[in-house]
């Protein structure tokens, strides 16, 4: 199994805004660069864009180490709050709605196909993808003001 490094982020300006993902995936010395954007969303729906589309990316399952620094997205994943709220059909703990449960429906389907790490760094405190990933969602952003 292919052991490859996915590096995303998700900006927005306003919440909601004009928002961009970045994502960068590195296998075997070499690396890709992705971003979109949306006219209108919130800067959790771009952090969860931009793992979706990272993870889209790969071509085969593979053993995928993800760094993020969105707690929504990492602990969503990590603590099990979003197969939770899917078993519950989109119902969180304190009986209110989850939000984004078309985004999580994607991002829990992809984590079947591959071996994921999820990772959480602090965001904007020199991280080099993660600063390379912001810069790529930020340009993104801008498209759409």
């Amino acid at each position: 199994m292919k052991k490859v490094e996915i590096f995303t982020d998700g900006a927005c300006k306003g919440n909601p805004g004009p928002g961009g993902w970045g994502t960068i995936l590195r296998f075997n010395g070499h690396e890709k660069e992705l971003s979109g954007g949306e006219a209108m969303t919130t800067n959790n729906r771009m952090e969860m864009m931009a793992v979706i589309e990272g993870l889209k990316a790969l071509k085969e399952p593979c053993k995928v180490t993800l760094t993020s620094d969105s707690q929504y997205v990492c602990n969503g994943i990590n603590k099990g709050w979003a197969a939770k709220w899917q078993k519950n059909n989109w119902i969180k703990s304190d009986k209110t709605k989850a939000k984004n449960p078309e985004l999580w429906e994607e991002l829990l389907r992809l984590l079947k196909i591959h071996d994921v790490e999820i990772i959480w760094v602090r965001g904007h405190n020199g991280h080099p993808e993660n600063e390379r990933c912001d810069r790529l969602a930020v340009a993104a952003a801008e498209k759409y003001k």
